[in-house]
């Protein structure tokens, strides 16, 4: 990985890494032991000036008319080099979260890979409408549109999927020929930095990709949002930053894409495939130790299974396995950090003076070694909860969930949407009509039947409410990326 002696993670500015400043470093700490393993380089306002100024530069240069076939290839490229650098993104994923190393291989280093080809295809295919408008004496006039790069773009990347996201936005940005400035978490650094290699070795031009370090307020995210010389930004992350975000760009009328929180619910109905409902939950409940956005923390049990459901939730639950990031047979790694822990440790206090019944977990695991510095957390159920409480109402982003049974059709998809946020849901359910029924009665951006996390990446993707603004995906992400220009002719 890209660091100074193996001790510091630099910026990335106009094809260059950039020499660190002793004085505006910050620790990398492992999740999973809480040891610092490296320093990153905070940028201060005059490199993000020199970032955005080299992106400007860059498009000025020649990469926003560069042909949509060339694009593409370098964006093939890059999957081939991600590809061929596999395991140093997969050993960069797990020093940024701490996450399992199947998860790292199976899920984040294989979807970046897949965002870089899917865009390729997508940009390489993609058309524009045209109409003929009828005039008087029987001539015509032809409308077409022409689409150009949005310009300058702020990427700002959450913690939890750092390189799946920051590829997610990226590629199909770089597709449509804008120059991006890229701000990662705080907590995940490394693999946007290495990123940055693979896409100068394969030839991106100088400041078409651009990495800064640092945190959100009076740092590199709140100096990159706010610069004049940004023309939009697409931010994954909570709703309460998103909303600062949109303050921030709001004098400048910038566009922006938000993927924002969520309070995701599932619904399973009695006539549901009880085991394939349970695989389903486990996963939807508890992957990546329910740091993800689409993860269900509110699960609707219909109440003539909900023991059934309950007691063979509890059972997958227990049969996580907590453990060394590098070990095959570990199944759940550590929260994100010991704040975040903190957080989700308010929510359990929170549960118990609700009344709250814990089914399994509750507390901090103890693994022994060096593993009890890190930021570990069990995976929790409880019952007894209502849509009342804040346990049910506000984000938790862990792996947790309240069981609440329901008698009727309408009763549940009334409590799926009793929520301001609006993101995703999932609906369990051996009958066709009511899949298809009750997954178009959800508030939501995106509602899987019998199945979670199943992507086509054609697909929009976003939420509604808290959860976000806009749609990325597919033809939705060349959308964001782009203005169109209406050119009108008379014929």
């Amino acid at each position: 990985m890209t660091a100074d002696n193996g001790r510091w993670i630099r910026n990335f500015v106009d094809g260059k890494f950039v020499e660190p400043d002793e004085h505006r470093g910050f620790g990398k700490v492992d999740p999973a032991t809480g040891a610092v393993h490296a320093r990153v380089h905070e940028a201060d306002r005059p490199l993000v000036d020199r970032a955005v100024a080299a992106a400007r530069r860059a498009l000025d240069d020649g990469w926003a008319s560069t042909a949509v076939r060339e694009r593409a290839a370098l964006l093939r490229r890059a999957a081939d080099r991600i590809e061929e650098r596999f395991e140093e993104f997969v050993a960069a994923e797990i020093a940024d979260t701490g996450k399992p190393v199947t998860q790292a291989r199976e899920l984040d280093v294989a979807r970046a890979v897949s965002n870089f080809r899917t865009f390729a295809d997508v940009v390489a295919a993609a058309g524009q409408e045209s109409f003929l408008t009828d005039l008087a004496g029987g001539r015509q006039a032809l409308n077409y549109a022409v689409r150009k790069p949005l310009g300058v773009v702020a990427v700002i990347v959450p913690w939890n999927l750092p390189l799946l996201l920051l590829t997610w936005k990226i590629a199909p940005a770089l597709a449509c020929g804008n120059a991006v400035v890229v701000k990662p978490s705080e907590e995940t650094p490394g693999t946007a930095t290495l990123l940055a290699e693979v896409l100068a070795e394969v030839g991106l031009p100088a400041g078409v990709y651009n990495v800064l370090h640092g945190f959100g307020a009076d740092s590199a995210g709140e100096f990159v949002t706010s610069h004049p010389g940004i023309d939009g930004v697409t931010f994954t992350g909570s709703s309460a930053t998103g909303s600062h975000v949109m303050k921030t760009v709001a004098p400048r009328v910038r566009p922006v894409s938000f993927e924002l929180g969520g309070k995701n619910a599932a619904i399973v109905f009695d006539d549901v495939d009880i085991d394939e409902a349970l695989t389903g939950l486990t996963r939807s409940v508890f992957s990546n130790t329910g740091q993800v956005c689409l993860c269900t923390e509110r699960v609707y049990v219909q109440r003539s299974v909900f023991d059934e459901i309950a007691g063979g939730l509890v059972e997958r639950a227990r049969g996580l396995r907590l453990g060394r990031p590098l070990d095959e047979a570990t199944t759940t790694g550590p929260l994100i950090s010991q704040t975040h822990l903190d957080k989700v440790l308010r929510y359990f206090e929170l549960a118990e003076q609700a009344g709250a019944e814990v089914l399994t977990g509750g507390g901090v695991p103890r693994l022994g070694e060096d593993l009890d510095g890190g930021s570990w957390i069990e995976p929790t159920l409880w019952t007894g909860l209502t849509n009342a409480d804040r346990v049910v109402r506000e984000e938790i982003f862990g792996p947790v969930a309240a069981l609440v049974p329901f008698d009727t059709e309408a009763e549940a998809i009334a409590l799926a949407n009793d929520t301001d946020y609006g993101l995703a849901a999932s609906v369990w359910t051996n009958d066709l009509r009511r899949g298809h029924r009750v997954a178009q009665s959800m508030d939501v951006g995106m509602a899987w039947v019998n199945t979670w996390f199943l992507r086509d990446l054609r697909s929009p993707f976003g939420g509604a409410g808290l959860s976000g603004i806009g749609r990325e995906g597919g033809e939705s992400s060349l959308h964001f990326y782009t203005e169109p220009t209406n050119v009108c002719v008379q014929l």
